[in-house]
């Protein structure tokens, strides 16, 4: 069978490209080996806010009586609480299902591979089709990265995916890695009841975001009891016996850490092996799909998305690269995408979210800046809320008056983010930001407020 274009992998780059395509007229296939939604909605971001959410909520019954509630006990029935997730999932993979119908596209079962002259074959438990297509986009994603000292038995070392559906809540866990995978997986068990230590080889927790946010998240994470290690590296972990022997090298020297689970989340790596790029002569670099801006390789017709090529791994991120390159080929002309205002969020509490320069980065470039800073202890909202702790930094250039960055730590940011991302899409100037009106009382508020702060106008600090 011959189509316009087909799309190998089904997560938010792979299903959200094949919708566009079917849009703009083309007859279109999808191929999935496993469930519709990919890693984001089956093992990943959609599963994962459900476990965070049932966690803020056990948070708050802890909490009940700050807010004048009298609360009788309270605890965690760990099955439901995983139950409830991986419903979340089924459901929003059901939704996906759907659209594809809706849409017409041809779902095809199997495991794809690309061939030469534009060529993809299929291999669905042994039994191989082989079909045409004038485009293909290949979006199979990333996996769980897996270290030498740190071999995931899915048992004992887990990755993501095992953490999402363990059996039976752990009585302690050591989560290597604290990025955003393993600060909000750190935060969830810690709430949770479980004994966490965080582990990170680089100085500051989230390492990516601004430095004053990682000391923010520390802080927080230490008020809830998580035992936390930066500069720290894992040596090995001893799994004979009940549990684990992690152990840890640290600026203090070498120390031994028992515990239930090790949890790796120290990144991913990009499912290429065995789909038939090296065949065809599609151009890697270290472990990433080659594209240009609207994601074309160097083989005519065959394009790449997503995680498996460079640029942030990050489910928003496959998506707007999925449509601009099926408008590519489509024939349209859509703006590549700016790479520097793609915001990204870490549903910890609280809350991280950021885009563009940090203050750090600002300065190394030898740009000449202005920083505003409203902590949320100022923001009536935030103490009506009961949720104080946090800040939104803001980075402007003095010149221009640019919006340079924007780093923000604290209740609802992943909500609030987004009028940055705006903002600096349409260039947006300090000044015109603290003439905004915002609504009061609001945490967004302390978004006008940090910006009035920069240049010396701030009203409630």
């Amino acid at each position: 069978m011959s189509y316009d274009l087909i799309v190998i992998g089904s997560g938010p780059g792979g299903y959200v490209a094949a919708i566009r395509a079917s849009q703009l007229g083309m007859k279109t296939a999808i191929i999935e080996r496993s469930e519709l939604g990919g890693i984001c909605l089956n093992w990943g971001c959609i599963p994962t806010k459900a476990l965070l959410k049932s966690a803020q909520v056990f948070e708050y019954l802890k909490h009940a009586g700050d807010y004048g509630i009298r609360v009788n006990g309270g605890e965690v029935d760990f099955p439901a609480v995983v139950k409830r997730s991986r419903d979340v999932a089924d459901g929003m993979s059901k939704g996906v299902q759907f659209l594809m119908k809706k849409n017409k596209i041809d779902v095809i079962k199997g495991f794809g591979k690309v061939k030469a002259g534009k060529k993809v074959e299929v291999d669905d438990g042994g039994k191989k089709t082989m079909y045409d297509a004038k485009n293909i986009i290949v979006a199979v994603g990333a996996r769980s990265r897996a270290l030498p000292n740190l071999p995931q038995d899915g048992k004992k070392i887990i990755g993501y995916r095992e953490a999402m559906a363990l059996p039976k809540m752990p009585k302690s866990m050591v989560v290597v890695g604290s990025g955003a995978i393993g600060s909000e997986f750190a935060y969830f068990y810690a709430t949770m009841g479980t004994k966490v230590t965080l582990v990170e080889f680089l100085p500051n927790l989230v390492p990516l975001e601004d430095e004053e946010v990682s000391k923010q998240l520390e802080r927080s994470f230490k008020k809830i009891g998580m035992t936390v290690m930066t500069s720290s590296e894992v040596l090995s972990v001893d799994t004979k016996g009940g549990g684990c022997k992690v152990k840890i090298k640290s600026k203090v020297g070498e120390e031994i850490i028992e515990c239930d689970i090790v949890l790796s989340a120290v990144g991913i790596q990009t499912n290429l092996e065995n789909i038939g790029l090296e065949e065809v002569g599609i151009a890697t670099d270290k472990g990433k799909i080659m594209t240009n801006p609207y994601y074309q390789t160097n083989i005519p017709g065959y394009y790449a998305i997503g995680d498996c090529i460079g640029g942030q791994a990050l489910a928003h991120v496959a998506s707007a690269e999925g449509i601009i390159c099926v408008e590519k080929i489509a024939g349209h002309n859509p703006e590549p995408l700016n790479y520097n205002n793609i915001p990204g969020c870490t549903y910890t509490s609280p809350e991280i979210a950021s885009v563009g320069y940090t203050e750090k980065q600002a300065k190394e470039k030898g740009l000449d800046i202005k920083v505003g800073k409203f902590p949320y202890s100022a923001s009536g909202k935030a103490s009506a809320a009961g949720q104080k702790d946090g800040f939104v930094k803001l980075i402007f250039d003095v010149k221009y008056g640019e919006l340079l960055g924007a780093h923000m730590i604290g209740y609802n940011v992943t909500e609030m983010i987004a009028e940055i991302v705006v903002a600096r899409k349409l260039e947006t100037t300090g000044h015109e930001m603290i003439k905004s009106v915002h609504p009061h009382p609001t945490m967004s508020e302390a978004i006008m407020e940090a910006a009035a702060q920069a240049y010396g106008e701030v009203i409630h600090l």
